[in-house]
């Protein structure tokens, strides 16, 4: 379909096909006065009436290759739609990673994720990817939103041949999310691929940024000074702060060095900066991002989503690879989650393994952000449900987290395609087999490495109490838990 058919064909479509989802959608978000009363904040981000998208200049990747569309759906969620001048009548919808803490919906990130992705649009594929109603924490509501900008697609252009969801980083998360919640709902996706995702859950995913966040204050004392107000440490900065990026970066710096070279360092900030390291298990490379994480994201998982309530813990964790072991355990800050926190955070984010697609993923073995063990995690919370059968992994040899080869996206999706088409399952091997003939047209590289196997997630993070089992919520669960007036994190 040329761009030209397609901005002819919008408005008629518009007209009688976004009437009938805007009265779908209010029936399907209509309830009783009883059910009202015992919906929970979570249960409330289904998706909402839908905006028509208007037509805006694509990125230049995608000059005379697409038109793109904009808009903002009913939640306020911004959004941007793709559809290739040479279009395959299949659909990609995006989930981006993140959070993004900003407090409203920025549209600016809808459009980066379309350039970044382009190659999928590029392979014919037609792309829809929401910036999500808010910043902030919130999985369920990335996901009803990243639902939202698929039923706007299908008012716009019509069913797709197949629709496939993709996440990566935070984004995979959500994409699982959406798969579970979403997917078993007639025609609504046929398959998900998850690249460098974080698919550990909340509850679990980010216990090693608990750890550096202990462990760099032990070292440190600067994250808070002792001259300033003090504040536990799982509140990730106290509310009210003005600390910025800028600020913790100094405060890294004067603490480790590690911006500077190695031999401009004192030889106590390369302890600190060698205890850190060893014992968290953090790159050095992202040792910055993770703290930014274990502050400012921490934060607002506390603060603005839990109401002050912490959901993380370390008690039992030993910690190990310091120059002084004893002295690190007996001095760390210790503390225990509030169960109601941890709750509604697992409700939020943690996966349950039931879905019923075929799911591919797509890993690089030394990312340093969603390090390769939460694949592990992923794997084990599919076997635990029952539903491994349905899961292809693949791994390959790069070290970056926020973007992969072309070829290999192009490979990816064309094998979860095949993969739907046929019903035939591939194997790594077979994936990684196909990547030449992509790499032959976008130049990228093929880096798979078929015979890895990542470690379990316990090797790579010391497991709380409870948490060498998968899932790390179970669908009874889920369902126990939806029941709960105010369950999960809020809209």
């Amino acid at each position: 379909m040329n761009r030209q058919v397609v901005r002819h064909l919008l408005p008629a479509v518009l007209a009688a096909s976004l009437a009938t989802v805007v009265s779908a959608a209010h029936a399907a978000t209509e309830v009783s006065p009883a059910q009202a009363a015992t919906a929970g904040p979570a249960r409330s981000a289904s998706p909402a009436p839908l905006a028509a998208p208007a037509p805006v200049a694509c990125p230049p990747v995608l000059a005379e290759k697409a038109t793109c569309y904009a808009g903002q759906d009913a939640d306020g969620a911004h959004y941007t739609i793709a559809v290739p001048t040479r279009w395959n009548r299949s659909l990609v919808v995006h989930a981006h990673g993140g959070p993004d803490l900003g407090a409203a919906s920025d549209p600016a990130r809808s459009a980066d994720d379309l350039a970044r992705w382009a190659v999928m649009v590029e392979e014919g594929y037609a792309w829809a990817g929401s910036s999500y109603r808010r910043g902030g924490y919130g999985t369920r509501m990335a996901a009803a939103d990243t639902e939202s900008v698929r039923r706007l697609f299908v008012a716009a252009f019509g069913e797709p041949r197949r629709t496939y969801v993709h996440g990566q980083s935070w984004g995979g998360n959500v994409a699982a999310k959406v798969a579970e919640v979403y997917g078993d709902r007639r025609g609504a996706y046929d398959g998900v691929l998850l690249t460098n995702g974080v698919l550990g859950g909340g509850s679990r995913g980010y216990d090693y940024r608990v750890d550096l966040r202990v462990v760099y204050q032990y070292y440190c004392h600067n994250h808070p000074r002792p001259t300033e107000p003090q504040y536990p440490l799982w509140q990730g900065l106290r509310p009210g702060s003005t600390m910025t990026s800028a600020g913790l970066r100094s405060r890294l710096q004067e603490c480790t060095g590690f911006s500077s070279a190695p031999a401009d360092r004192t030889p106590l900030q390369q302890r600190n900066l060698d205890d850190i390291l060893a014992v968290t298990g953090i790159p050095e490379r992202t040792l910055e991002s993770h703290l930014r994480f274990a502050t400012f994201t921490f934060r607002d998982i506390v603060a603005e989503r839990l109401g002050g309530r912490n959901p993380f813990g370390n008690e039992g964790v030993r910690y190990r690879g310091s120059h002084d072991d004893k002295a690190l355990n007996a001095g760390v800050e210790r503390f225990s989650p509030d169960p109601t926190a941890r709750r509604d955070l697992s409700y939020d984010s943690d996966l349950t393994g039931k879905v019923d697609l075929p799911v591919l993923t797509l890993h690089a073995i030394d990312d340093p952000t969603a390090f390769v063990e939460h694949e592990s995690a992923y794997r084990d919370t599919l076997r635990g449900a029952g539903r491994d059968g349905h899961l292809v992994q693949t791994f390959t040899r790069e070290s970056e987290h926020s973007g992969l080869s072309d070829s290999e996206y192009a490979n990816s999706l064309a094998a979860l395609d095949t993969w739907v088409r046929t019903g035939d399952r591939p194997t790594p091997r077979e994936i990684a087999a196909s990547c030449p003939a992509y790499d032959r047209v976008h130049g990228t590289g093929c880096f798979y490495d078929p015979r890895f196997r990542p470690a379990p997630y316990a090797s790579r993070v010391e497991p709380r109490p409870g948490g060498r089992s998968w899932p790390a919520m179970t669908a009874a669960q889920e369902r126990a838990w939806s029941r709960v007036d105010g369950v999960g994190i809020a809209p």
